[in-house]
């Protein structure tokens, strides 16, 4: 396998992944990101805690999904991330409900 092979397939897969993102990002209710990994998730619990002067932070995700291009099984039912960095969490904003159009109901 070439270089140019390797860096297709990489490509691909990434390309792949994203198109998995789109479909089920609807799915959840937050995007949760820390310094090695990006998840969606319905349930998120963030807890500061401080041990011997450093202060960390215990996240725990249920019902999840992980941007990893190279795990074969992205949907998790729990997470557990203990990490020195930053964490950021954001509540995905839910579409209006469209009754219009292609449900069959009249505008």
């Amino acid at each position: 396998m070439s270089a140019e092979d390797l860096e297709n397939y990489e490509t691909d897969m990434e390309l792949a992944l994203y198109r998995e993102y789109r479909d089920v990002v609807s799915l959840f209710s937050y995007v949760v990101e820390t310094e090695r990994r990006f998840y969606l998730a319905n349930h998120v619990d963030l807890q500061v805690r401080s041990a011997a002067g450093e202060v960390y932070f215990e996240l725990t995700l249920a019902d999840a999904w992980v941007w990893d291009v190279y795990r074969s099984a992205r949907f998790v039912k729990s997470v557990r991330v203990v990490t020195f960095k930053d964490v950021n969490v954001e509540e995905l904003a839910k579409a209006e409900l469209d009754l219009g159009g292609g449900a069959g109901f009249p505008r």
